[in-house]
């Protein structure tokens, strides 16, 4: 399996095959279709992500020492945005999540490339995979 900064940088050479912001929101939107569909039974209130503009909704469940991600969105930018961070956070371990550095969100200009509240919604998706794994963590630590 790839590394975390492996992920990334397939990410950032995949986005960096178009000049054009509007190709790469195609990118994501394809990105986000490509996202396994979220079973009806994990959207709940509780998997909501708070501070997000459009409703998506993530379920993090713990296999064999990793935390697997899956999620949805009812939008389509945002749910090609959640389909990143997974491929790059998903089946890995707690520690890992907790100290990688998303360094492909500035490299692709994500950021910059979003309305700031799809940004904020970014930044709320990506609190709440590593709060996530820190209370994986820390059930480990204490079992």
């Amino acid at each position: 399996m790839a590394t975390i900064n492996e992920v990334q940088d397939e990410i950032v050479e995949e986005f960096s095959m178009f000049d054009d912001w509007m190709d790469r929101y195609g990118l994501l939107i394809e990105l986000g279709n490509s996202l396994e569909k979220l079973e009806d039974k994990y959207k709940t209130e509780n998997n909501l992500i708070v501070g997000c503009q459009s409703r998506v909704w993530l379920q993090a469940d713990y296999v064999d020492g990793k935390v697997v991600f899956k999620a949805e969105s009812d939008a389509v930018i945002v749910k090609g945005i959640i389909a990143l961070l997974i491929k790059v956070l998903s089946n890995r371990t707690p520690d890992e999540i907790i100290d990688t550095d998303l360094h492909f969100i500035e490299q692709i200009g994500l950021k910059e490339n979003l309305s700031p509240t799809r940004s904020n919604g970014l930044v709320s998706m990506i609190k709440q995979m590593k709060f996530y794994a820190m209370a994986y963590k820390a059930k480990e630590l204490g079992s």
